[in-house]
């Protein structure tokens, strides 16, 4: 005989979204159910369906949880990028590397292929917050690079292997033409901020 052990709910919801972050790495957007996760933490279909509603309510929270912990991650680049301890590419790649190796691009395309028409919704919201929070100027260059490096680290995630091998470019190539963006972008807000 097993015997669980009892979890708050808090608790449990978090061991829920890590097993389901970690489906979601290894096998994939389509492997995060509540059954799949239900039988990694050793809870019950009934459990997970009373802390998450359904499926897609659980795919929701663990978009939600992805951007909240990879924004306060950009977040921190930036930071160390301004003060001179990071680096534009640092940016570039944590921005990357969360659509693509943590998942976060192929839960976010299998949630609308799904029919999940709100799934995109903490992911929007998250990157919203970060750049109230990041812009400091109210520029507009900071709103025009962020959506276009989001939407460059989404294709990369979703098609950038692919293609820049048809097209005889290295692996790297989205990320080196981000950076670049990027570091024109500073370039220009630099010369565009008011003087104090």
């Amino acid at each position: 005989m097993s015997i669980r052990k009892r979890l708050s709910p808090e608790e449990s919801r978090t061991a829920a979204l890590e097993a389901a972050r970690a489906l979601l790495i290894e096998t994939g957007p389509q492997s995060v159910t509540l059954k799949a996760v239900a039988g990694r933490i050793g809870r019950t279909h009934a459990n997970l369906l009373h802390h998450f509603g359904s499926a897609s309510g659980l795919q929701k929270a663990l978009a939600k949880d992805l951007a909240s912990s990879i924004c306060a991650k950009i977040a921190d680049a930036v930071i160390a990028s301004r003060s001179g301890i990071g680096t534009p590419r640092d940016v570039v790649d944590l921005t990357f590397d969360a659509f693509d190796k943590e998942g976060a691009g192929a839960l976010a395309s299998w949630m609308l292929l799904s029919g999940n028409e709100d799934a995109l919704d903490p992911i929007v919201d998250a990157i919203h917050d970060l750049v109230v929070e990041l812009n400091e100027f109210g520029s507009e260059h900071l709103r025009d690079s962020t959506l276009a490096l989001t939407l460059m680290a989404l294709g990369d995630a979703l098609l950038g292997g692919p293609l820049s091998a048809s097209l005889e470019l290295p692996r790297t190539a989205a990320r080196d033409r981000a950076e670049a963006m990027l570091l024109g972008s500073i370039d220009q807000a630099g010369t565009l901020a008011p003087e104090g």
